[in-house]
């Protein structure tokens, strides 16, 4: 992530619609966005994450990548991606994911991701099933949509 990423992170962050897909639930300030990306250090060891932003070919800032929750001893993160609506359902997410695939495998050498999904989420399951994610375990209430608790299914990709 960069300072000129701000404006992403600050759209995607404060998105209310996309809440219900993460553990974001409430509205971040610039400034605080702003310290994130000042004090993230790029070091999935250090800050036991990596955020990283994609980008058309042109340079355009669309989404995010996520791998979170790393956890070194066993070598498993989780694995989150999100694009902005005017840039879904054309391919973008599934080649983020196939290239967050191949980082964790080859750069930092990972034995697992996993990512939890919404049951209703049909487009999330859809693309990571189509990255040979297999669903094991649905978790129920597991995620709260602002009004009731909705269950999820954790998905896994052994590496």
């Amino acid at each position: 992530m960069e300072p000129e990423d701000l404006e992403l992170l600050y759209r995607i962050e404060n998105d209310p619609d996309s809440w219900g897909v993460s553990t974001t639930n409430v509205p971040y300030s610039r400034y605080v966005l702003h310290d994130f990306v000042a004090r993230s250090s790029g070091d999935i060891y250090t800050d036991k994450q990596v955020r990283l932003i994609i980008e058309l070919e042109d340079g355009t800032p669309i989404g995010l990548a996520d791998l979170m929750n790393f956890d070194p001893r066993n070598l498993r993160a989780e694995v989150g991606i999100i694009i902005a609506k005017h840039y879904r359902r054309r391919g973008y997410a599934s080649k983020a994911l196939e290239k967050m695939v191949d980082y964790a495998r080859q750069v930092i050498h990972l034995h697992q991701l996993y990512a939890f999904i919404a049951l209703s989420n049909e487009a999330s399951l859809a693309l990571f099933a189509k990255q040979g994610f297999v669903s094991s375990e649905q978790l129920a209430d597991w995620l709260y949509d602002g009004q009731s608790y909705q269950p999820a299914v954790i998905v896994q990709k052994i590496l």
